[in-house]
Order: structure tokens, then sequence, then C-alpha cells
């Protein structure tokens, strides 16, 4: 089977009818053991690498991964293993925090813009402008921190988002870039064992906030967000990408999968050499086999 195939039920390009709860997070996706899921797993990263070369070296294309999830669905595992077959100069990962005051003089789009990827180039953003739907619409007392003018917020602003955030992912494909959302749906119980092992294991006490338990506390907010957002903001051109996460390697698979679906819709190329470039090789190929047989001294 095709891999656009396999994907079909998990890629949301039509969100008019998309509904959170016909997507199951502990879904196990079309690996029959762990062992195939690993073997899978590792043929498609071998295979993004050699496409990622190509990508960079034909400079035409440009590909954007977006990450969404609730805390620790995985985001962070997915991104590490799937991009671990590329060149680091090809990739360029961008993580999200809460804006800063800079970030909060300008409009919510403009900090995640400056870190677009390049031509030739992967870029990864771990959490995005889609913040703005989900926990700013969980939270609206963060919107007053916009300092927005009182004029332009009105019934309609999460509408208003959605078809800004629609207009600029439509430029930027437009633009020659490939883009790719990824919710990553790990269930609320899958989420409670997570943090309990954080808890209970030293080396990953860092991982955990206080502030992570107390936003459990509004989980169906972020899944209606979440429907919502994907509902409204998924087209041909981005689509969601719905990740069934409980398992932490079928997430992987999944993921390298889609990023190696898209690199193949793109079809990168090494470029083809002009005469002239042709010409400097066999000049070049000739002084070094010259060198070789001790015609040219050092």
């Amino acid at each position: 089977m095709a891999i656009h195939e396999r994907l079909q039920p998990y890629v949301i390009t039509d969100g008019r009818r998309f509904r959170l709860k016909d997507h199951d997070p502990a879904d196990p996706g079309w690996t029959k053991s762990k062992a195939e899921a690993r073997e899978h797993l590792k043929r498609d990263v071998e295979e993004i690498g050699e496409l990622q070369a190509k990508l960079f070296a034909q400079d035409q294309w440009g590909v954007l991964l977006i990450f969404q999830a609730m805390d620790a669905a995985g985001k962070d595992g997915v991104i590490k293993h799937v991009m671990s077959g590329i060149d680091p100069q090809g990739c360029h990962v961008t993580a999200f925090k809460a804006p800063s005051q800079e970030e909060l003089d300008h409009d919510f789009l403009w900090r995640t813009t400056k870190a677009l990827p390049e031509r030739g180039r992967i870029g990864i953003f771990n959490r995005s402008y889609y913040e703005e739907t989900l926990v700013v619409r969980v939270h609206p007392e963060l919107l007053a921190k916009e300092k927005l003018p009182p004029q332009v917020v009105s019934g309609r602003i999460w509408k208003e988002r959605y078809e800004d955030i629609n207009a600029f992912e439509r430029h930027t494909a437009r633009s020659g870039f490939a883009i790719r959302k990824f919710f990553l749906n790990v269930s609320r119980a899958e989420q409670r064992r997570r943090f309990l092992e954080r808890i209970a294991t030293p080396e990953k006490n860092w991982k955990f906030s206080l502030r992570d338990v107390e936003e459990r506390a509004r989980w169906r907010d972020y899944m209606a967000a979440y429907e919502d957002t994907i509902r409204h903001t998924s087209s041909p051109h981005a689509p969601w990408v719905v990740v069934p996460a409980d398992d932490k390697l079928d997430a992987r698979v999944l993921v390298a999968a889609v990023v190696l679906d898209a690199l193949k819709a793109i079809r990168p190329a090494f470029p083809n050499q002009d005469e002239a470039k042709r010409r400097d090789l066999l000049k070049a190929r000739r002084m070094l086999e010259q060198e070789g047989r001790g015609r040219i001294k050092s």
C-alpha cells in the first residue's frame, strides 16, 4: 500500500466534518510489532536524510513542520528521532515559549514569520502561531496582554485569527514551502502516567512543572480549542495530521511517514550542471589526476 493511502485516516485536508473524538490516541497504526515499527522508522529516517540532501542542494523548495500538543505528548522525542538522519545545516528547530515583551509589541504572526526556514531547508516549529487559538483561547486573560486596540477585539476574534492563519499559510505555500502540521493526540490517562513517571524519575524532574498539572483541569477546553482550530485551518496545502500519541514509537513512525511523503511530493533532485560547470569539473579532475602522478608540485 502506498504511503499516502496509509496516511489518509490521519491527514485532515478539509476540516468541515472533523471531530476529535473520531481519532483514537491509542490507535496502533499500521505496523504489526515493535520490531517492524523500529525497522520502518529506520528506513524512513534514512530516506528523509537522502531527500533532504537533495532539497538543500536544489535550493528551491522549503519545508515547514509545525508541532502542537498537550504537555508530555512527546513532541521533543518525535523531532529528535525523525530528524536524526539529516544534515544539521539543512534543518532548524525553533521552540516558542511565552511571548516576550518585544513580541507582544508586534502582531501575533511576527515572531514565527522571522523563524521561517530558508529555501532548501526544513524548518521545525515546536509550538507556533497556533498558540494564539489554543492557549490564548483557553486563557482569554492573555489576550489582554497583546495590547490590541479595543476596536479590533470582537466576538469574531478567533474566526479572524483562523482567517489570518489561513491567508498566511496560503501565501507561504504559494512561495514554495511545503507545510505539514502535527497534533500529537495524547489521552488524558496517558498524560497522567507520563507526569507520574517524570516525578518518580530524578533525571526527568526538570521536565515537570506544577503548572502542567494545573492545566489538566482545562482539558476539555483545550480539546475543544484543538478541534475548532483543526476544523478551521485544515487545507490541502497545509494539512493537519492527527497523530495517535499514546505510543511514542507509533507516533514517530507516523510522523516520519508524513515527512517522507511531503518530501517525495516535492521530488527534490540534485541540480543539473551547465556546460561551463562541466568543463570546470573536467579541468579540476585532470589537475588532480596529474597531481597524483607527481606532475604538479605543491
